[in-house]
């Protein structure tokens, strides 16, 4: 037998014990078993995708399986699995946008990264306009479906009605649609408030305060009492500038799931540090972030980036 042919052998003889350990949400696992009778570690990780039309063709004809878990607007999410037995468990998580919109392409699409520094003036001047636009032109739909009820009721986790029953103060928690409801270390829950007033992180300011770290305290409190093998201090709560949508919004996630660029400096700003900054502002209670300078990334295919801070950039101003 060549060293090939050996090395291939030694797969099947493989005894599972226990899983020792479960990264990269979900898509690699760390086995420890035996191969006569000696220990042995067995690691398996999820291939790429491939690249090319064809194949990803044929592989959108073996989907099977696919289950809905979640409808709401023009957004949609599946369990899937590809060309295996029923009895199988899916091993695709899919997320459908349809029809999907020029802003999505340009979101999902490869593109260079820029660092950009917003200024109050900047804010005022251009973004607090594009914001408003944004808002305009009705792409917060979804959005409105879960917090009038019509969507998603079912996956709400905890709604707050607000300190004392304030009503500028309730918020929901529910499960991200980018997670798929089971892997515990990929966790990915939203907090949306009620009010529609808070666009982004731009619109706190230290009159919040007391909310924010109220918010802080049920949305933990909440998840540990629904996922109990979860402790408070294995969750990390952030908002994004610039966000996806703007309705403000906290993510919730759990401390191991792997970063992305969505949780890196310059896209994540955390909660506990959102509220510090407030906290250390001077002035009353209408002193917040809209009177700070904000860095932060753009994707060069960003509005943003195009309309704004690159002619900035390019005029010498920014």
């Amino acid at each position: 037998m060549d060293e090939n042919a050996a090395s291939e052998a030694l797969v099947p003889q493989f005894k599972l014990d226990r899983l020792l350990n479960q990264d990269q949400g979900g898509r690699r696992v760390t086995l420890l078993g035996s191969i006569d009778d000696k220990p042995t570690l067995l690691t398996a990780e999820r291939a790429a995708f491939p690249s090319d039309i064809k194949t990803l063709e044929v592989f959108h004809k073996n989907l099977v399986d696919v289950k809905n878990l979640g409808t709401n607007d023009i957004y949609h999410w599946y369990l899937a699995s590809v060309g295996q037995a029923k009895d199988n468990p899916p091993d695709l998580k899919l997320n459908l946008i349809s029809p999907c919109t020029e802003k999505h392409i340009k979101k999902y699409s490869p593109q260079g990264v820029r660092m950009v520094t917003e200024t109050p003036g900047i804010y005022k001047d251009h973004v607090r306009p594009y914001i408003a636009k944004q808002r305009e032109e009705g792409r917060l739909d979804w959005v409105f479906n879960i917090l009038e009820g019509r969507k998603e009721q079912n996956d709400i986790i905890y709604r707050d009605p607000g300190q004392d029953g304030a009503k500028d103060e309730a918020f929901l928690l529910a499960p991200d649609l980018n997670w798929d409801r089971k892997t515990l270390t990929s966790l990915h829950l939203l907090a949306l408030v009620e009010r529609r007033d808070l666009w982004s992180l731009r619109d706190l300011n230290k009159s919040h305060i007391v909310w924010l770290k109220h918010m802080r305290e049920k949305v933990v409190e909440a998840t540990v009492k629904k996922y109990p093998e979860i402790d408070h201090d294995q969750l990390k709560l952030y908002m994004h500038y610039q966000p996806t949508f703007y309705h403000l919004h906290i993510h919730v996630v759990h401390v191991m799931l792997e970063p992305t660029s969505t949780q890196a400096i310059g896209k994540a700003f955390g909660l506990e540090n959102i509220i510090s900054q407030l906290e250390s502002l001077s002035g009353g209670e209408e002193a917040g972030m809209s009177g700070v300078s904000l860095t932060y990334t753009l994707g060069e295919s960003h509005d943003l980036w195009t309309q704004v801070f690159q002619p900035l950039k390019e005029g010498g101003k920014g």
